[in-house]
Order: structure tokens, then sequence, then C-alpha cells
């Protein structure tokens, strides 16, 4: 399982900075997750929030790409709904280009009715409308309709959908599924064989609500204002436009940090890279998982806890993960190397 670092690039009134250096900063990060051993830099896309959630992910992956040598740089996910196809398929193709072939391409529908607005997209029919987008973005890759194409042939795309109508379509797309689900996967594989695809080819991912730290305890005050910012933006997004009633504002002292009674993800954990090891071991058990995705901020939380997540992260959850697996974890820094690149991992 290979362990990777979503960035949404959040930027909250409350520990506002400076938009271009909050940017910078963010680069900077993604450059720390390469050189420590991350093995991924995922971006994520959404419109019209205050805090300026990411609204352009493969603009920012591009210039991710050239900043770093190693990390697979993904999307988890891009709204293929809001754009047309041919233009996702082209921008996609720069940042394999520029990445030396290291795109991971995430997709998803989207939840939000003003985002649909903005781009004058229809809301309704959503998924099945997602489906063709997919196909038509494959197909211009596959039949040279944009160009220039990708390095990668193919791309590999996975499909960011909760329910069981998505991991369908995944399926039938014969795609990974951008989620970690036992209850999902067999309703995933049923679509790969719908689809024509080999049940066995299955692959799954997800981003987890985990952050790692030295003493749990001690950061969970300083990280608990930030995910109450986080849930009530998007709890409030998920009604705008809709006409239903505003849901009530949650505060920090809302939120368990523990997992549910049936051991499924509390909203976010703070664990050590230890006991993060045991939990994900015990929660992908049996799952053929490729990409464990790990927020490296909430909302703007404190740099110092920002660094050391991605510190342990990149570094030490590896290790622990591939000891509970009974495999040996690959030396950091694997994976395609850019010509002119030194080969053992010092800085450019």
């Amino acid at each position: 399982m290979d362990v990777g670092i979503l960035f949404d690039l959040r930027n909250p009134d409350a520990w506002h900075r400076p938009w271009a250096d909050h940017y910078a900063r963010s680069l900077e990060f993604c450059e720390e997750a390469d050189r420590r051993g991350a093995a991924g830099v995922w971006f994520t896309e959404h419109h019209l929030f205050e805090d300026g959630y990411l609204p352009s992910p493969l603009t920012f992956a591009a210039a991710a790409a050239a900043r770093t040598r190693r990390v697979r740089i993904g999307t988890a996910v891009v709204l293929p709904n809001l754009h047309k196809p041919a233009q996702l398929a082209e921008d996609a193709a720069v940042v394999d280009l520029i990445s030396g072939g290291r795109l991971e391409l995430g997709m998803g529908a989207g939840y939000r009715v003003p985002e649909y607005r903005l781009f004058d997209a229809e809301f309704d029919g959503r998924f099945s409308r997602i489906e063709r987008n997919i196909r038509e973005i494959r197909r211009l890759w596959e039949e040279r309709g944009v160009t220039p194409g990708p390095i990668q042939r193919p791309v590999p795309l996975w499909g960011g959908f909760y329910g069981p109508r998505g991991a369908r379509i995944a399926g039938r797309l014969g795609i990974g599924h951008l989620h970690i689900s036992h209850e999902l996967f067999d309703v995933y594989r049923a679509g790969l064989a719908e689809g024509g695809h080999d049940p066995e080819s299955a692959r799954v991912s997800d981003l987890l609500p985990v952050i790692l730290a030295d003493d749990p305890e001690a950061a969970w005050p300083r990280v608990a204002p930030h995910l109450a910012h986080q849930m009530n933006t998007y709890r409030q997004g998920s009604v705008e436009g809709t006409g239903h009633a505003s849901p009530p504002m949650l505060t920090a002292d809302q939120f368990p940090d523990r997992p549910g009674e049936d051991g499924s993800w509390a909203t976010l954990e703070i664990l050590t890279p230890e006991d993060a090891a045991v939990r994900i071991h015990e929660r992908t058990k049996g799952l053929p998982v490729k990409h464990l995705i790990f927020w490296s901020s909430i909302a703007g939380m404190p740099d110092d806890l920002v660094a050391r997540n991605i510190e342990l992260i990149s570094e030490r959850l590896p290790v622990l993960l591939a000891e509970l697996s009974g495999t040996a974890a690959e030396p950091s820094g694997t994976g395609p190397v850019l010509p002119g690149t030194p080969q053992d991992g010092s800085p450019r």
C-alpha cells in the first residue's frame, strides 16, 4: 500500500495567510513529502467555498509536478461534469507530461448545486453524465483526439464514489474505486464483470480521516477548531441551492476522536503511527488497496502539526504497515525519476 498526502488549500479567515504565501508554503510541503519518501501528493476540487478550497487541482498539480521528482501526482477528485471532456483530457495530459508520467486521475460527480450552476451544468443525472465523460476522456487519449497525449498509456483512472451506484460505475468503466469499503467491494467487482473486465483487476484507494501526531491528546484541542470549520462548510455546502434548511453549526467539542463500535472511522482520528498502522491493517484486510491518502492539513491547522504529520506519514507509517503485512517496505523515493535528477535523492 502506497501512502500519499492530500492538499485542499483551505485558508479560513480565522487563520488566514496571504494567498501567495499559502500557495508557496503548500508547494514546499509537497516538496517535503517527495523528499521524505511519500508515494503521492493529491489535490481536490471544489468551488465557491469562502475559505478558498482549491478550485483548479490540475493547475496546482502541474506546479507540484514541476517541483517534485518521485511522488505520484493525483486528483482526489476532479469533477469532469464541470469541464469539457477535451479540456480535461488536455489539462491532465499536460500534468502527466510535466511529471514524467506520474499522474493518477481521480474523478467524482460532486455534490454541490452551486458548483453546477456556476458552470451552467445540469445537476440532475450527474452520475450517468460522469460515466459518459470518463469514457470520452479515455477515448480522446486512446484515439489521439487531443495532442499532445499523456506519457502513460493508460493513465491510471479512479472513480471517487461513496455509494453503490458509483461503485458499479467504476467497475463498469474498469477503473479503480477511490473508496475503501468492504460493503461496496462486491458491488464494484460486479460492475467490473458487467463491463467485461476481470474482477481480479479490482483495485481500491481512499482518503482516510487520519492525522498523525506524536502526542494525539495534545494535538486534538489544537486541531478541533479547524475540524469544526471544515465540517461546517461541508454540511452547509451540501444544502446550498437545494431549498433545505441549513444544518446547525458544530463546535469543536462535538467530534468524537474514537472509532464507532463497529470499528468504522470517526470524523477524524488523530493517532500515533503505531496505532494508525494497526487500524489501517484491520480496516483494509482482504482488499486490494493501492493508495492510502491522508489529509496534509485540516482547514489551516498549525504548520508545526502539518510538517510533523507529513513526516510521520512519509517515513514512519510505511515501515509499520509493511511489518504488519509481512512485506518489506520499499526504499523511500521509489518511482519514476526525471532525467537529470540526482539518484541519491539529494536536492536539485
